[in-house]
This record gives structure tokens, sequence and C-alpha cells, in this order.
């Protein structure tokens, strides 16, 4: 079984990431590589008591990084867009960045 806080691992604070929250209530995690759309869904809801409509995920693969002779890859990372009903309230953590 797994926990609501071993899905959703940080939340994401880019530029981009703020802009389409304001705009179309979305908001952005970094969740576990196993985890799937209902988990997630489930997880926020449980997490934020927000009301989630649609999620979509995206797999990040590693980078190519070199320091001298040398080399290796950063790590693969999922992150889901998770946007919100209308009738539903916002996160409140992202309130006090924007």
């Amino acid at each position: 079984m797994k926990f609501a806080q071993d899905i959703i691992l940080k939340p994401v604070i880019t530029e981009h990431s703020m802009n389409i929250m304001r705009s179309q209530r979305k908001y952005t995690f970094v969740v576990a590589q196993d985890a799937n759309k209902i988990e997630i869904k489930n997880a926020v809801e449980e997490i934020f008591k927000v009301k989630v409509s649609d999620v979509n995920t995206m797999h990040l693969s590693g980078k190519n990084r070199r320091r001298g002779l040398t080399s290796g890859k950063t790590a693969k990372a999922k992150r889901a867009i998770v946007t919100l009903t209308e009738d539903s309230k916002t996160i409140e953590f992202f309130d006090s960045l924007m």
C-alpha cells in the first residue's frame, strides 16, 4: 500500500509552472516513478483537500553531465501536472509563493 506522501515527492517551482498555476489552475509536482494517474489524483486530493479534474504525467530522462574526465547521468524523474476543478479551492502552499 502506497501512502500519499510517498507518491507526491515535491512541488516544482519554476517560472512556467507558476504562470500556468495562475492562469489555468494547474499545479506541477515531482512524483514517484511507479505512480499512475489515479494514485496521483487521490494523493493530491488527500494531502491538499482539493478536487482534481485532470492529471497529465511526463517522464524526464536523466541529463548527461561531466566533471573533468568523469561522466555520468543525473537521476530520472516523473512530473505530474494536476488540474483543479473550477469549484475547488487553491492549494495554500503555492499561494504564499505568488
